[in-house]
């Protein structure tokens, strides 16, 4: 990626919010932005996350780029409002986090939602043909009951993912699997209570992480300047912002139906 600029930032520290639901359009503005701080050559990333998760492979996607970037940089993430689920997953991509004592955390977990609308379609008189290769290629069709043997099958898949989550927070927050998974079973629980548990540091605000950061790679936490990677607007988001959050929203729910979520509802 080529920057239009080329400014020297040793002295300042980076600045990435992921705030909403994870999906594809996080995971591109992220991964630009953790580029354009290696490229800078940033001593040190605050990471600001409050999400309530979302995808799998962009939740991983952007971990994996985290783990690559502290090769040279200091990460340090802060759990706002809420950091759940997909939130936790990123935030343990960092060397360090923080997070508010009444932080909503945890939620380490995998969900896979279906519709079924079956009884409202017999009332209006529609129902679907459906020709397919095998006997699973409409497994969650909205239009009929689950089977048994395609509950089997999505509950494999959703403990595959969820071991990966296990794995994943535990390397990250160097716990034994069994350890996390003490916790992991879905329940949300304080940025307090996180401490006790392992999967945070520290207690403090935003303002609290960007001084331990400083800290970190000896700038002077009383002068130091964050330089804040903002994605660029949408057009709808600037003409009419309450209707673009709707839309976003939405937008996600129809991407996602039938994915498996690292997400807290």
């Amino acid at each position: 990626m080529v920057w239009p600029f080329n400014r020297k930032f040793k002295k300042q520290i980076a600045r990435i919010e992921v705030s909403g639901a994870i999906a594809s359009s996080t995971r591109k503005h992220v991964l630009e932005a953790l580029e354009f701080v290696e490229e800078q050559k940033f001593p040190a990333l605050l990471l600001r996350i409050d999400s309530p998760g979302g995808t799998v492979g962009d939740s991983q996607e952007i971990y994996a780029a985290l783990k690559r970037l502290r090769q040279q940089t200091k990460v340090i993430a802060s759990f706002g409002n809420i950091s759940a689920s997909g939130g936790v997953y990123i935030g343990v991509g960092a060397d360090y986090i923080m997070a508010n004592p009444g932080t909503i955390t945890g939620s380490i977990g995998v969900i896979l939602r279906g519709n079924n609308i079956e009884q409202l379609l017999e009332k209006v008189g529609v129902s679907f043909k459906v020709v397919k290769s095998g006997p699973y290629k409409d497994i969650l069709a909205f239009d009929r009951e689950i089977t048994e043997p395609e509950k089997q099958i999505l509950q494999s898949l959703i403990d595959s993912s969820y071991n990966q989550f296990v794995n994943t927070v535990a390397e990250g927050r160097k716990l034994s699997p069994a350890t996390v998974r003490s916790f992991a079973d879905g329940r949300i629980f304080t940025g307090e209570h996180a401490v006790e548990l392992g999967l945070v540091d520290r207690l403090g605000t935003e303002e609290d992480a960007k001084r331990w950061a400083a800290e970190l790679v000896d700038l002077d936490p009383d002068k130091v300047k964050c330089y804040d990677i903002k994605p660029p607007k949408s057009f709808l988001n600037r003409v009419l912002p309450g209707s673009a959050e709707l839309a976003t929203r939405f937008r996600f729910e129809m991407e996602t139906s039938g994915m498996p979520l690292w997400m807290w509802y």
